[in-house]
């Protein structure tokens, strides 16, 4: 019953941190009371939970830390997102005004070097945005 304990306690503490550590500790002592539960000595418990712990440590956590870097923090948000993409012009783009729709979105739009004049229909990559307009050039 004290791997349980142990198990718990860890698991709750994870909460607190968010490393994934205690949880994979958390994991090994579970194993550990299953050691237990079916008769094993003190020694084989605490060889399964230093392995189980080891091996999720080793194994288990980079891939959960990988996979929830993939989909967070890594991932482009606000304005970051929509610089580089690419859009089509709605209304004709040149240095004063224009029109783009840029992942379903519309946005006011001026062309880069302000000589360019984009047609309805091209296709264009925001470089920057300034405010609420972003800065095209051809794609």
């Amino acid at each position: 019953m004290l791997w349980v304990v142990v198990a718990v306690g860890l698991a709750i503490a994870e909460v607190f941190t968010g490393t994934f550590v205690l949880i994979m500790l958390s994991a090994g002592a579970l194993a550990a009371a299953a050691a237990a539960a079916v008769g094993g000595a003190l020694w084989a418990q605490g060889l399964v939970f230093a392995v189980v712990s080891a091996l999720a440590l080793v194994l288990v956590r980079p891939a959960v830390k990988r996979r929830l870097d993939q989909s967070g923090a890594g991932a482009d948000m606000g304005l970051a997102a929509i610089e580089g993409s690419t859009g089509t012009v709605l209304e004709r783009v040149g240095a004063d005004h224009g029109l783009v729709k840029v992942e379903g979105e519309l946005w006011q739009a001026r062309s880069f070097d302000g000589t360019e004049v984009y047609e309805p229909g091209e296709r264009v990559r925001v470089l920057e945005v300034k405010g609420a307009t972003a800065i095209v050039w051809r794609d």
